[in-house]
This record gives structure tokens, sequence and C-alpha cells, in this order.
């Protein structure tokens, strides 16, 4: 029988489902969906799998399952001729177990009906109206009490909104950020969750069991978590996601700089990355990047790095962080620095016409790896010249601009906790992406300790570790900034990173004149800074001031009298 586009055939239950109930259900057997379900059932539990599409459902019961069967059985054998047998319980015994633990369901009455009760449900489909489609085909079969999943990277004011239309109908609703990529999700993903703490204890277990592990916090903890309520869960793994872009970008600016300005190779810089993998710097995100630079291209053999077009992409969590920033009043510049380059990166006809009419600039030499021109002029190590810049001190500009992305991200995920009462905690936020995501470090773990000393910092800089860590990088990462930009090598996320650290530690800024002048053109008030008040100056005629509760009673009167005063003046010959 045909089936329509949600894989609703009338297909009755395979026979698998009628001698077994599944602990679990994933709807959406894509890259992401399908390792979660093999780290599900590596872990003992059943699986009931369903995707729309019916290709999708055959790629992965007749390829990936049969696959994965294959080879557990090959290693089962390979096992017990070099083990005794009932010794031992090798990965190859988990993954045999495992396959012949996951169900097929060929549609939704079907997935349903294989689960126990209550039915915990992980829904991974594409963000948007896939999402709204599903929990509406659910909602028609679900009874009070069962559990759906989003394990997408849904915008948290979604998952705000299904929540409670979820509620109300008497099913719970978690909204769950997954982090990791593919590899992560088949091995041990980081996992944020928000909800309602009745549907967490229902399906903690699972998530714990399937999660990495923070092997630095509590012997091994599970890098999951219920960090709030309805979208809180989503709202985190939006916040990684942006802080994901500004770490990526700070790397490519160490690497421009570095191979630009001394004209250090692929292979050179691999070797550098390597090594600040071994120190504060080490992260996963570190770790690739030595991986990366050290490939060769198989057709031309050519460093790898150097036949990948300069263009990046995105998937919209970077620009909702900036969006979200801006509604809540938060300074996000190293995040907003990133995801403008990436903007300015697609650019490229518009690069290219640009580089032709002001000459090579720094960004044109940085595939072939030449150090000439005005980047040769910084130098390759410290001492060779008055503008010299050392590796180190890349090293340290970047550690010091990469505490202040974490601490903007923090700080935003600080504000919105209080805006939308989550009560989010930031140290147990860290330890959650302290293993499996991607922007998992080592450093993650200081700032997880950072939070528990005081839940109430206000910012990560003011932490005694990072504020002397900034104490110690701040003349290199000044150095570093002023020669890339005097060398034309474009860093906006190592300079915003500055400036953010800088507008921080001024206890008296420009704003006052900003404030006068919104008062001047909008009549928008200020306050002083000799007594308390708020207070407006008719700047155009009288130059008299209206102070606090006499502002709203008085402004209109005092406006028309000013406008009168200057129609007046206009009309004088």
């Amino acid at each position: 029988m045909k089936a329509d586009s949600m894989g609703n055939a009338d297909s009755g239950a395979v026979k698998a489902n009628s001698a077994a109930k599944a602990d679990f259900g994933m709807i959406g057997l894509g890259v992401m969906g399908q390792n979660l379900v093999l780290n599900l059932v590596d872990h003992g539990i059943t699986v009931v799998a369903f995707d729309p599409w019916p290709e999708a459902r055959e790629r992965f019961f007749g390829g990936v399952v049969a696959r994965e069967q294959t080879r557990a059985q090959r290693e089962g054998q390979a096992h017990e001729q070099t083990q005794e047998q009932g010794q031992g319980q090798g990965q190859w015994q988990k993954e045999a177990r495992g396959c012949a633990a996951i169900l097929r369901a060929n549609s939704i009455n079907e997935l349903v009906s294989s689960l126990q009760r209550p039915r915990r449900i992980m829904l991974m489909v594409k963000a948007g109206a896939p999402v709204d489609a599903l929990l509406e085909q659910l909602t028609r079969v679900l009874e009070s009490g069962d559990i759906i999943i989003d394990g997408g990277n849904s915008h948290f004011r979604d998952t705000q909104r299904r929540a409670e239309m979820l509620t109300a109908k008497g099913l719970h609703y978690l909204g769950v950020g997954v982090s990791g990529g593919e590899a992560g999700a088949r091995y041990g993903p980081s996992l944020m969750a928000g909800g309602h703490s009745d549907a967490w204890r229902a399906v903690e277990p699972i998530l714990n069991a399937i999660a990495a592990r923070a092997e630095e916090v509590d012997g091994g903890k599970p890098c999951c978590g219920l960090l709030g309520p309805d979208g809180a869960g989503h709202f985190v793994k939006m916040v990684h996601n942006g802080i994901e872009y500004a770490d990526m970008e700070l790397i490519a600016e160490a690497y421009a700089v570095m191979r630009v300005a001394p004209g250090m190779g692929p292979e050179e810089l691999s070797r550098v990355f390597y090594e600040w993998n071994q120190g504060d710097l080490n992260s996963y995100l570190i770790g690739i990047t030595a991986e990366i630079l050290d490939k060769q291209d198989h057709d031309t053999g050519r460093p790898m790095v150097d036949v990948v077009l300069d263009q990046a992409g995105q998937k919209g969590t970077g620009l909702w962080t900036v969006q979200e920033a801006l509604a809540l009043g938060v300074a996000v510049p190293t995040i907003a620095a990133a995801v403008f380059a990436r903007n300015i990166s697609s650019d490229r006809a518009a690069r290219i016409a640009t580089a032709a009419r002001f000459g090579a600039e720094a960004g044109a030499r940085v595939g072939a790896g030449a150090g000439v021109g005005v980047g040769a002029e910084i130098g390759a190590e410290a001492g060779t010249g008055s503008a010299a810049i050392a590796v180190n001190e890349i090293r340290e500009a970047l550690f010091a601009s990469k505490i202040c992305a974490y601490a903007q991200g923090l700080a935003m995920i600080r504000k919105a906790a209080a805006e939308y009462r989550w009560d989010t905690p930031l140290g147990e936020v860290a330890m959650v992406w302290q293993g499996g995501c991607i922007i998992r470090a080592h450093f993650l773990n200081l700032i997880k300790e950072a939070y528990d000393r005081r839940p109430d910092l206000e910012n990560l800089i003011l932490d005694p570790y990072f504020a002397a860590a900034i104490d110690e990088a701040q003349q290199s990462w000044r150095k570093v900034i002023a020669g890339a930009e005097l060398a034309g090598i474009p860093v906006p996320a190592f300079s915003s990173a500055l400036a953010y650290f800088d507008s921080y530690r001024c206890a008296h800024g420009p704003a006052n004149l900003l404030q006068a002048q919104r008062d001047y053109f909008g009549a928008h008030t200020y306050e002083r800074v000799d007594r308390p008040g708020v207070f407006h100056t008719d700047w155009h005629v009288t130059g008299k001031t209206v102070q606090s509760s006499r502002v709203d009673e008085k402004w209109g009167e005092l406006k028309w009298a000013s406008r009168a005063c200057l129609i007046s003046a206009e009309k004088q010959p």
C-alpha cells in the first residue's frame, strides 16, 4: 500500500514488533538519528525506529543495521578465536546484542504501538515545519503522560510554544540540544535538556547512558543535564553554537596571521597546533585543526587546506545567537564578528573585485602561504624586527580572545535565565560542554570551577584564574592585533574580543555623550552623576532641565514651546 508523506501506510506491525515492546522511539534516521539509535542499542536499550521517508528507512534497515550486524558477527568470531568462551564483554558483544534490539516501524501508529508506557519518542528531523507536522501526527495517537523529545536544532521560542501546547494536551515535551556531530551521536554526545522535571526523570537514565563523559568531573559524569524548563536546553545549544562560531573564527585568524606574516606552511602550522593542544588551549577544535593542516590532497598532492575554497557556510544558529543577544541587551561582539566574517567570506566575487582595486591584501596570500609584501614586515619570531610577533604571542592572544568569547556566551545564558525564569546553573552548563560537543575543551573544567565558587559571577573575566590569564596575555594580545592590522590581515574576532575586554575595564566610558545626543534629538532623558533622578534638557532654546516626576507632565508643554520657538526662529529673515 502506498504511504502518505508521513509514512503512515496501513502495513501492520512487522514480526519483530509483535514479540517485544521497545524502551525508546526514534523518528528521523538521517546521520544524527541513525547514530543515536546505534548508540542507544549499544547500551542495551531497545529502540523502535521510523523515518517518514521510505527511502531513509530502507537505507537504515537494509544498509546501516545490516552492516553493523555483519561487522559485529565478524568481530565476534575473531574474538572467539583469541578469548576463552564466556570471557570478556567486548564492544563487539554490545553491538551484536544492540543490533538485535532495533525494531522497525513503517508508520507513526506502528511506532507508538511498539513502545512501553510512558512512551518516550525522540525526533531527529529538520527544525521548523517538519517538527510541527510530526507533533500533529503524534498528538492524535499518544496518551497522557507520554514524552516527546525534540533533539534537533529547533529555535528555543518554538520549543517554548510547543511545550505549552503539548502540556495542555497532557503530554510532556523536552527540547534537547544534541552536540557532537556524527561521531558524538554514535559514541557520546553532549545533551542539553529543557523541560519539566517529571519528564526529565523518565528519560534521564537513558540519556545519561548514551552521553559523553566529563572525565575531569566526578570520575566521569555524563555530559547531560536538565538546564531549565521549556526552551532552556535549546537556548543553551544555540549559544553553544554561537561560541563555536567564535572559537572557529579565532582559530582561523591565528592561522591567517601565522600563514601570512611569518609565512609558515600547513605542515609547520600543524606542528604548532599539535603543540598548542598539549597546553591550556587543549580542545577538540585545536586538535582537528592540527589534523586538517597535516592532511594532503589525494588528487593534487597539495596541502588539503589549500584546495578548500575560502567560503564558509552556516546553518543559522550563530545568527540566532546574535539576534537573541540584541533582544536581551547582551554584548556578544566576538560571536557577531564571527557571523559577519562568514558573511563576508561568502561574498567572494566582491572580495576579488576589492582586492583588484586596492592591491593584493593579506587574505589573498593565505592560501599560498607567502610571507611577502606588507605582511612579511611583521616578522616570524620575536627579535627579528621592531614589529616582530612570536608564535607564542599569537597563542596568548588566541587564549585571551577565547576567554572573552566564552564569557560573552555565558553572560547571555545568565541574562536569559533571569529573563525567562529558568534558573540555569552556569557551572552545570560548563560541565555538559566538557565532553561530546564541538567546543569541548580542557578549560571548561576551570569554567565549571569558577561558577561553582561563585554562582552569581557577573562575568567570567572577573574570575581570578581567567583574570590572571588575561593579565598575562594582554601585551601579546595587543601586539598581535596591532601587527595584523598594520599588515592588512583581517582579525575581526581578535579585535572585537579585545574591545569587549577594554570596554568592560573602562569604568567611565563615552556613553555620557551618546546619552546627551539622544536627549538632544529625541528627548530620551538621562541620569546625572551628581544627584539621583531622570532628567531632560531643552537643548534647543531655553537650556532648562526638567527632572524625574515632572518629565512626563511637563515634557509635552516644553516640547511644544520649544518647537514654537524654533519655528519662529526659522521664519526670521
